[in-house]
């Protein structure tokens, strides 16, 4: 049942990642009130990624998750009553909030299930993030006709479902005291390592996120049709999230962790500035495919790093870092838009910030790695 319990709880994260990007053509704003939107969205998840460790050290996995859902389906029920930009822009900050909640107790409650193969039960219980990516823009497209009102509708049906689930579900008492104290704080903020890591997520969400906000978006300004970018977003990148994180479990019982997020960071490189250089169909989906492989194993296995780095407050360190991931989204979000201009006409240069920000990773994952021995 915790597995079950993590796995829909990742999989309605994955519903809502892609629910700006799917729906974000529908509405009718220019560029720059779009990348306030994904501030909006990122200034949610980094509130609620702060508040999450504490409330999980009190109250439990289980009141985090309930919180989390419950914020979730109120907020896609209400997206399907507004389109002016300044309630699209709080209700997408509340849909933030739920979401950040619900990724930092649901990777908390896998991060359980098994300590002594944390890398790949992340990475098996993450898959599901991508098959919930996948479905949205796929039934989006191909089921719904991109109809915004019957998109949400399906999603927070699904949302209710999974809070049912989880209201059910037994889950690990609280200590019912928050782990990270002022006294013990230095264990963990004293650490290069937390800061390392932390980048590496701020990198990487960027561009991940990134790909699911403005990828379907950039396919349209490059004279593809709303549908076959629908399915680019779904059976090209979500498709390979999901493809991935099954191929690299079994890898990462053999090779390290920190070797595996260097190689994916190489390839998130090249991909994604190829992406950007194709105007087909065909090319764009080869790419984005190639992307989606590539990022599939990064947010779980950093996540297995900093638990294995902190095995005392974990929660709070992956509170911590997942919080600096989502701070990446809000730095590349208002800058993507201001780039692209209202027309949209520059946002293939805008979204360069993509194979920069895994280039920096790179970089970050190189100077990582003596900590993490040391460690």
């Amino acid at each position: 049942m915790l597995a079950l319990a993590a796995v829909l709880s990742i999989f309605v994260y994955g519903i809502i990642a892609a629910m700006l990007g799917t729906i974000m053509p529908t509405f009718a704003l220019s560029a720059e009130q779009k990348g306030t939107v994904a501030l909006a969205q990122a200034l949610g998840l980094v509130v609620s990624s702060i508040a999450a460790g504490p409330l999980i050290d009190l109250r439990g996995k289980k009141t985090a998750l309930v919180l989390g859902l419950s914020l979730t389906t109120v907020s896609l029920l209400l997206l399907t009553q507004v389109d002016t930009f300044g309630a699209v822009g709080g209700l997408f900050f509340l849909l933030g909030v739920g979401g950040g909640m619900i990724v930092t107790a649901g990777n908390a409650l896998a991060n359980d299930i098994d300590a002594a193969r944390r890398a790949p039960v992340l990475n098996i219980i993450n898959l599901f993030f991508g098959l919930g990516g996948m479905l949205t823009p796929l039934i989006a497209a191909n089921l719904l006709n991109d109809d915004r009102v019957s998109i949400l509708y399906f999603a927070a049906g699904l949302a209710a479902i999974t809070l049912l689930v989880e209201i059910l579900t037994r889950m690990p008492k609280p200590s019912g005291t928050v782990t990270f104290k002022a006294s013990e704080a230095k264990l963990v903020l004293a650490r290069p390592t937390l800061y390392l890591l932390a980048l590496m997520l701020f990198f990487y969400v960027a561009c991940e996120v990134g790909m699911w906000n403005w990828l379907k978006q950039y396919l349209i300004t490059q004279s593809i049709d709303a549908k076959t970018a629908g399915n680019i977003l779904s059976l090209g990148f979500a498709l390979a999230l999901l493809i991935g994180r099954i191929v690299v479990s079994p890898i990462l019982l053999r090779v390290s962790s920190i070797n595996v997020t260097l190689f994916s960071a190489v390839c998130m490189a090249i991909a994604t500035f190829a992406m950007l250089r194709t105007t087909s169909a065909t090319g764009a989906w080869i790419a984005v495919f190639c992307a989606g492989l590539a990022m599939a194993p990064v947010f779980p296995t950093t996540l297995a790093l900093v638990g294995d780095a902190f095995p005392n407050m974990t929660a709070s360190a992956m509170g911590i870092v997942i919080t600096c991931g989502w701070i990446g989204l809000a730095v590349s979000s208002p800058i993507i838009g201001y780039v692209a201009g209202a027309d949209n006409s520059h946002l293939g240069t805008a979204l360069l910030i993509i194979p920069a920000f895994a280039a920096a990773m790179i970089v970050v994952n190189l100077l990582v790695r003596p900590a993490l021995k040391k460690a």
